[in-house]
């Protein structure tokens, strides 16, 4: 039988098989998954939705918060999912699972671009290329699948950043400091990061020009799971002599945004 919690219902405690009712994780669980359906969840609505007291659902979203589940957005605000709940959607989904259902998606788009297409994960402050496929051109960005580079320095780093909260951003680097680069071209203060992220959200798409290495530019967009927290990063990367400047690099912005919808579609859609 369902125990789903209705949109606008009060949910029903069932007995639990040592015949008490509702336990303290049995809620806790259940907070978890209305945050996660709602995205926003305030202490009165949590209790009432529970069917328990307001003290009780502070109490339960107050651990689940410190413990990196929920966030807050300021004192007495709503709770919404944290970087702990991220996390263990991403493992969920794994590794494997998206680069099967990206990859028709990155050779349709090297067959559009013909520049390298690459699939990427966040690793804590850095990004980790988990698939590649390379421009058929002569002269091109050659396969980097296993390649770590720091998030901050590379487009599908930038675009995945973008899709972070800030609170996650500040867990992330705790510190306010950004690891060193490879390029002088590279970000070196925070400010001006999350001032580019802001930018980045607006535009829907990131680039990159020299940053993560001598002659290479990109242009990258985060794939999202489905409730849109970011999952990984796409980007298209090209020789920086050979596409010329800034303009033509963003020109691609377009065709990676479609192909990011796709990889979503994918994504959402039983195969």
């Amino acid at each position: 039988m369902s125990n789903k919690v209705p949109p606008t219902g009060r949910r029903t405690p069932e007995p639990a098989s040592d015949g008490t009712t509702s336990t303290s994780v049995d809620n806790a669980l259940w907070l978890l998954q209305l945050i996660g359906e709602r995205q926003a969840l305030r202490v009165a609505e949590a209790a009432d939705l529970l069917g328990v007291a307001r003290s009780t659902a502070h109490r339960l979203l107050t651990a689940l918060r410190r413990r990196g589940f929920v966030n807050q957005d300021r004192p007495n605000g709503a709770y919404r999912p944290g970087p702990a709940l991220y996390e263990i959607g991403l493992a969920a989904v794994g590794r494997i699972d998206i680069r099967r259902v990206a990859r028709p998606v990155l050779e349709q788009l090297r067959e559009e671009t013909q520049e390298t297409v690459s699939l990427v994960v966040l690793e804590g402050t850095s990004v980790r290329f988990i698939d590649c496929v390379e421009s058929p051109r002569s002269v091109r960005v050659g396969n980097r699948t296993g390649v770590i580079r720091p998030a901050h320095a590379s487009a599908v780093g930038k675009a995945i950043l973008a899709g972070l909260s800030e609170e996650e951003l500040d867990r992330r680097y705790p510190d306010g400091q950004l690891p060193e680069a490879a390029t002088s071209a590279a970000l070196r203060d925070m400010t001006v990061l999350k001032a580019e992220l802001v930018e980045i959200r607006d535009q829907g798409f990131a680039l990159n020009w020299e940053e993560s290495g001598e002659g290479v530019c990109a242009v990258a967009v985060a794939l999202r799971d489905t409730v849109g927290q970011p999952l990984a990063g796409l980007g298209i990367a090209a020789p920086s002599s050979r596409i010329g400047s800034r303009e033509a690099i963003r020109a691609f912005g377009p065709a990676v945004l479609r192909a990011a919808e796709l990889v979503h579609q994918r994504l959402t859609v039983p195969s």
